[in-house]
């Protein structure tokens, strides 16, 4: 005798239907959710069904409900808040996060022009717009928001949910300036003009579907970032030094 398949309950459904919003990256770590009454409208189903589905997301951890409403959680923070204080301690790290960054961005590139829908290879293309107005404006902040941006479309792009994820939740500890700080690297007159230039040559390699020069490209700014990154310390080191050396006498006595 077959056994009867049975219809899974309305709210484990919604709550099912919302997880992969999520896990799709279309709800994202900190957005906030439509009012209840929204939301119940948007999904044509109830309030009470809706409401017994929120209440499933939020024992998984996915979603948080305070007096602002609710919202996805920062589910990955538990992995990237201690790995931030132990990588931050250790500036030696700031290498290797640039080679795992090129190791995966490489191939995210390489599948972003490859799989980009028209509409991604058009958010690609503002978030370059954007990129040259800053630049021109010279405003570092402003740029490198832009900057952000464009990688987090190149790892959407590239149709790969785990490269989305683990990728943003790292680009969420670039934002705090974890490795390095990314404001001063754009306002730095030396590097400006070719992070600017390497920007383009990998938006426009994925907007024109050039897998091969779209990977060549993310590879050589993530090189010269790093580069650039790591001279920019030791300049600062040896200016602390010669600091140092130039007021020694204030640890002397007469």
């Amino acid at each position: 005798m077959v056994e009867r398949l049975k219809t899974p309950k309305l709210a484990e459904a919604i709550a099912g239907h919302l997880e992969r919003l999520i896990l799709e990256g279309v709800l994202r770590p900190g957005e906030k959710l439509a009012s209840e009454r929204d939301l119940a409208e948007r999904l044509d189903v109830s309030r009470p069904s809706l409401r017994d589905a929120l209440a499933i997301l939020e024992t998984r951890g996915l979603l948080s409900t305070g007096r602002e409403g609710t919202r996805v959680t920062q589910f990955l923070a538990g992995l990237t808040d201690p790995l931030a204080g132990l990588l931050q301690s250790n500036e030696a790290v700031t290498a290797d996060y640039f080679e795992y960054r090129a190791a995966v961005e490489t191939t995210a590139s390489g599948l972003a022009a490859i799989r980009a829908t028209e509409p991604e290879r058009e958010a690609i293309r503002d978030c370059l717009a954007e990129m040259e107005t800053a630049h021109r404006a010279e405003d570092p902040t402003r740029e490198a928001e832009a900057d952000l941006v464009l990688h987090r479309l190149i790892y959407a792009a590239s149709h790969n949910l785990v490269i989305l994820h683990v990728m943003r939740a790292f680009s969420e500890m670039l934002r705090r300036d974890i490795f390095f700080n990314r404001t001063s690297l754009f306002a730095h007159p030396a590097f400006r003009d070719d992070l600017l230039a390497q920007h383009k040559a990998l938006g426009l390699a994925v907007i024109n579907a050039e897998a091969a020069a779209a990977e060549e490209a993310a590879h050589r700014h993530l090189k010269f970032t790093g580069d650039s990154v790591e001279k920019t310390r030791r300049d600062a080191e040896r200016a602390d030094l010669a600091l140092r050396r130039l007021n020694r006498s204030t640890l002397l006595g007469s």
